[in-house]
């Protein structure tokens, strides 16, 4: 597996924040799963790599990104994680490159936006295993064998933004975290009632198909804890279940992170054992392709633990009018996220240290002027951009 990479660029060097942020006591998250990856801009067969993600931010006016920066400056978070942003080493190719030709122009009416502060890393899509994963008899190393789907290292990454500082000292990766280190694991099997890996490939296989990161920001004085990852769709499989399993696990990672009886099994990339320590803020962040209302494939009790965490509160659920009208045959249908009608984009805050104080699904109905910026898949994307403002409470 490739060599661990940490990213943190600090891009503008203050001693003390503007004290338009050091007043301000709300704080606007989001995530968004914006589908910026290579494959989304080429022909069906086309092989992509980062570079065309590359190509397309360079371009400064790619029309499906142009709408998304627009979407963004619409909703102005001041903490935003992109899902499926390919990973590119060269900051001033990826990352930078967006901020810059993108969301630092004003995209479609909107005002420019500006992040000064970027978090991004290596993920384990794409990254090629030398085992035959999906037991179809031949080891390609890409694709359904890479130790997480994806056809090149990177495919699907994610990046942080945030207009305040990022404490890059006690960033906490768990890229190579073993499932097999996980207790009470969803075993895979197949259906002799074999186990669905060999012994080699169970060995090293990681739990996250992307990863998981704690990232803290300080915000006016305070430690906030982002809790970052982007599971497995739980399907794409067969009777086995691997995918739907990997999910479930993958989720039920933070579960046992904000658990103190439950989290001394966790180990990072730097080796650090155990999770967040107790009454810390934090803001689970990402899509996490399941429902806890039990829409879609996933497994219930995997995100359904995690929504219902003591610690977690839950109780301001992002709602759309456009979401309700794309699906009005849909019980919760004002809470997808999803075009393919399902709540799997989601920011959990902890109910230490704030106050919900508003929350949204940018879904404009279809008789509104910003329709257009998510009207077709080509547009933007297949998600919709998630978010909450909290209020930042004494303790």
């Amino acid at each position: 597996m490739q060599t661990k990479l940490i990213h943190v660029f600090i891009m503008a060097m203050f001693t003390m924040l503007p004290s338009s942020l050091l007043a301000q006591q709300t704080l606007k998250v989001a995530t968004f799963n914006v589908s910026m990856e290579a494959d989304n801009y080429l022909k069906k067969g086309e092989k992509g790599s980062p570079q065309v993600l590359m190509d397309v931010l360079a371009s400064k006016n790619h029309p499906q990104v142009q709408n998304i920066a627009a979407i963004i400056q619409r909703v102005r978070p001041d903490i935003l994680l992109l899902n499926e942003f390919d990973y590119i080493a060269d900051p001033e190719q990826g990352v930078q490159a967006f901020i810059n030709n993108y969301l630092q122009q004003a995209q479609a009416g909107s005002k420019a936006i500006d992040y000064p502060y970027f978090y991004y890393h290596t993920v384990n899509t794409g990254q090629p295993s030398p085992y035959d994963l999906d037991n179809n008899g031949k080891a390609t190393g890409v694709g359904n064998d890479a130790w997480g789907f994806g056809f090149y290292p990177g495919q699907y990454g994610m990046v942080l933004l945030s207009k305040y500082p990022i404490v890059a000292e006690q960033v906490r990766t768990f890229q190579h975290f073993k499932w097999k280190d996980m207790p009470q694991h969803l075993p895979t099997l197949k259906a002799d009632g074999m186990p669905w890996y060999s012994k080699e490939a169970w060995q090293e296989f990681p739990l996250s198909s992307k990863s998981h990161w704690d990232v803290p920001v300080s915000v006016s004085g305070k430690t906030v804890h982002l809790l970052i990852s982007h599971p497995t769709p739980p399907v794409f499989d067969g009777p086995e279940n691997r995918n739907g399993k990997r999910n479930h696990d993958e989720i039920r990672f933070w579960t046992d992170y904000l658990t103190a009886e439950t989290s001394d099994y966790i180990y990072d990339d730097q080796g650090q054992r155990g999770g967040i320590a107790q009454q810390q803020p934090f803001v689970i962040l990402g899509d996490l392709n399941a429902s806890a209302q039990g829409e879609g494939d996933a497994l219930l009790t995997g995100i359904a633990g995690l929504t219902s965490h003591p610690s977690v509160n839950n109780s301001v659920v992002p709602q759309s009018v456009g979401g309700l009208e794309h699906s009005p045959d849909r019980e919760f249908a004002a809470s997808h996220t999803a075009s393919w009608r399902m709540r799997a984009d989601y920011v959990l805050p902890s109910k230490q240290g704030f106050n919900i104080k508003d929350a949204g699904v940018f879904w404009p109905a279809k008789d509104t002027a910003d329709y257009y910026l998510i009207g077709t898949r080509e547009a933007s994307s297949d998600h919709r951009l998630v978010w909450l403002e909290l209020e930042l409470t004494a303790n």
